[in-house]
């Protein structure tokens, strides 16, 4: 089968790279090319399509409204083919699999166990990613994911509970010491997290507590910062159990009030349940969770 139609791929790398950046030049800079080279492959894809794809205004270019429309397909076609290369280039490390793992989860729980893992399936190699949220396992080249099931999960997509989610108030010693019940908080700054802001309400409602005035807070970029800064005595964060276990042990922090269900879970997502790797890395994550 031919395509007389398909304009040359490097005209499409080239022109997709100029929309998406808005700029030849910053075009120019990702695929290690020159402005001028750039500038040339999107002039061909244009010959070849028998229209103009940009507006040139002085310096600037500014996309038709078919150059938007076009570039929208491109990109999901060059997703599509850079997918099934990673998914070729895979065969030839039979022994090599993706485990994409909630970024905190992956820095304070996994890796510290890291060993134990390798112990558990010898023989294999991990590549270990740090992502969160949504995932499309066979698109983005994952073989396992480690999430929280704060988004629906699709049918299609063989997952198994590992844990509960449990959170509640954690603290330095020396700060815990100045705390005897819920409304010693309110003199003590409660530090919160940009990719959870509602950690503080979760517990409060699942506890449950009473309501209490906030002087002092602070928040931060990522989970793990609140949670090193709670270390750091700064003030009181809302640690998720499995993220402050190994901290909880070694009198780094302490939960003056314990912890509660949130009523989210920690679910094992994979695309080849047969493959006995999967397997066993699923069993060892759920015998871990469960000895925490």
């Amino acid at each position: 089968m031919t395509w007389p139609d398909l304009p040359p791929l490097g005209t499409l790398v080239a022109f997709e790279s100029a929309i998406r950046l808005g700029s030849v030049t910053a075009a120019a800079a990702e695929l290690h090319l020159t402005h001028g080279a750039v500038s040339r492959q999107i002039q061909a894809l244009e010959r070849s399509l028998g229209l103009n794809l940009f507006e040139r205004r002085n310096r600037a270019i500014v996309p038709t409204q078919a150059a938007a429309d076009y570039a929208t397909q491109i990109t999901d076609a060059l997703n599509l083919m850079s997918s099934a290369t990673r998914r070729v280039q895979r065969l030839r490390q039979t022994d090599n699999l993706v485990l994409s793992c909630e970024p905190t989860l992956l820095m304070r729980w996994l890796l510290p166990r890291l060993p134990a893992l390798y112990q558990a399936v010898p023989g294999v190699d991990i590549h270990l990613s740090g992502a969160g949220g949504r995932i499309d396992l066979a698109r983005q080249g994952v073989d396992i994911a480690v999430r929280r099931n704060d988004f629906a999960i699709p049918l299609h997509m063989e997952n198994t509970i590992l844990s509960s989610e449990r959170i509640g108030p954690v603290c330095s010693p020396d700060l815990a010491s100045k705390i005897s019940s819920v409304d010693d908080l309110e003199s003590l700054t409660l530090l919160h997290s940009a990719t959870r802001p509602g950690a503080w309400m979760d517990w409060q409602e699942n506890a449950p507590t009473p309501e209490f005035p906030v002087i002092s807070e602070t928040t931060f970029e990522h989970f793990y910062l609140s949670l090193q800064a709670a270390v750091a005595g700064v003030g009181v964060a809302i640690g998720p159990y499995f993220l402050v276990a190994d901290d909880l042990r070694d009198g780094r922090l302490v939960a003056p009030f314990g912890f509660v269900e949130d009523g989210s879970k920690y679910v094992f997502l994979s695309r080849d349940p047969s493959d006995t790797r999967v397997s066993l890395i699923r069993e060892w994550f759920i015998h871990e969770m469960r000895h925490t």
